[in-house]
């Protein structure tokens, strides 16, 4: 079966012949280490792929991303970058006085002038199944209002961020309109809900303020025929039923934060897991050998033959390659 079939099959519980492969990778490895990036594709080609969508020019954006520096997003969000090939961190919110929100406006240029016609045909000729990112609400907010003053207005339960997460729902929701009207295969949006141990809010005022908004893109992208792959950051084993029951078809989730074994017995054949291998500690820190152990541990506890996992992991700048080709080795050997 091709890459398109496998994940479809993957994602139906219909029984493919191996996991998809997908692998991540932060800005630094493609900037410095491209030769081996490109080794390691050609070793294990992805069978997902992103769509070739091209955005209008953003008015607010400045400077260069990944570079040692300062650069300002589409968004105005002002980021400083302490070394090469990493994101960096929002150090100048637009949004820190609340007056300000008056008169900002989220950055429609981008799709007013966007350039879709290259997405169809890319899609006819792929046998990969194709993806495209459209939103990420929570950490949006966090880089317009800051993380901090974020977390006491949701304390509070501002007017103010209700109207914010509004303005960001919104122009995500035109994003998402405009990617199903294309043969995109699925759609990804993210949010790192986790800490190390729970949510970093309760799950009630979770589910009061951004479920409504996953469950919009959910029933938006099914709708159209799309499946729904979603991302998320720490220990979010309280919110898995939510996302199941909003219709998320694959989540990406720190599986080594969690209880692996746990999560499988509750949502296995509910949900596919889109990966991931440990990269706090093992793919950063330990042997080939325990990168295959930990590969292991996960087909034990979610590859039962019948689908719903990806053999997906990300490559962080100082990961060694072998433990990255490890991974992929250890998700071909038989027998999980």
């Amino acid at each position: 079966m091709n890459s398109r079939e496998r994940v479809l099959r993957a994602l139906r519980f219909e029984n493919p012949d191996r996991a998809p492969r997908h692998l991540w990778y932060l800005p630094g490895v493609s900037m410095f280490r491209a030769d081996e990036l490109n080794a390691v594709h050609e070793k294990y080609p992805d069978d997902v792929a992103y769509a070739p969508v091209r955005y209008g020019r953003a008015k607010r954006e400045s400077g260069t991303p990944n570079e040692v520096g300062t650069y300002v997003d589409a968004w105005g969000c002002g980021w400083s970058v302490g070394e090469p090939g990493v994101i960096g961190e929002v150090k100048n919110p637009p949004l820190a006085d609340w007056s300000a929100l008056d008169t900002y406006a989220p950055p429609s240029e981008l799709f007013d002038g966007v350039d879709l016609s290259a997405v169809d045909a890319f899609c006819a000729a792929s046998d990969q199944f194709v993806l495209e990112f459209f939103g990420n609400p929570f950490e949006r907010m966090q880089h317009l209002r800051g993380t901090e003053a974020l977390f006491m207005d949701i304390a509070y339960g501002s007017e103010e961020v209700m109207r914010l997460r509004d303005l960001v729902h919104g122009h995500n929701l035109r994003h998402l309109e405009l990617l199903c009207q294309t043969r995109l295969d699925g759609v990804s949006f993210m949010d790192d809900w986790g800490s190390q141990r729970n949510l970093l809010i309760s799950p009630k005022r979770w589910r009061e303020l951004f479920k409504p908004l996953y469950a919009d893109y959910c029933r938006i992208a099914h709708a159209a025929g799309k499946y729904v792959f979603m991302h998320s950051d720490g220990n979010i084993s309280a919110i898995y039923p939510d996302l199941i029951e909003i219709g998320v078809d694959a989540l990406n989730s720190q599986l080594f934060c969690m209880d692996v074994e746990d999560l499988a017995r509750r949502y296995q054949g509910q949900i596919t897991f889109w990966g991931e291998i440990d990269r706090q500690h093992v793919l950063a820190f330990g042997t080939p050998q325990d990168v295959r152990d930990a590969v292991r541990r996960v087909r034990t506890a979610l590859d039962d033959g019948r689908g719903g996992v990806f053999a997906q992991c990300e490559w962080g700048i100082n990961v060694p390659r072998a433990n990255i080709e490890a991974v992929f080795e250890a998700w071909l050997e038989s027998g999980g």
